[in-house]
C-alpha cells in the first residue's frame, strides 16, 4: 500500500466540496512531482485539465488522446 507503482483514483472529487476538491487535486500534483504515476477518471473538465495526459472514451473506445488543456484558468 505505501509508494504504489501506479496510483488509481476513481472520481476522486466526486460529491466534494469545491474547496477538498481542491486539497485532493494538489495532493496528486505533489505526488505527481514526487514521481507518482496516477490513473484518474473523472467526468468533470475542470478535473481534467489537472492532468498531464487526456484520453477521452466512450463505449469503451478511445476518442482522443492528448496533451490537458492548460491555457484553461481553474476555477
Amino acid at each position: 500500500m505505501n509508494r504504489p507503482a501506479i496510483l488509481l483514483a476513481d472520481e476522486p472529487t466526486g460529491n466534494l466540496d469545491s474547496a477538498t476538491s481542491e486539497e485532493i487535486l494538489a495532493l496528486f500534483d505533489q505526488l505527481y512531482r514526487d514521481g507518482q504515476t496516477i490513473i484518474m477518471v473523472t467526468h468533470e473538465a475542470d478535473v481534467a485539465r489537472h492532468a498531464r495526459r487526456v484520453i477521452r472514451m466512450k463505449d469503451g473506445k478511445v476518442l482522443s488522446d492528448m496533451p490537458a488543456e492548460k491555457d484553461v484558468i481553474h476555477a
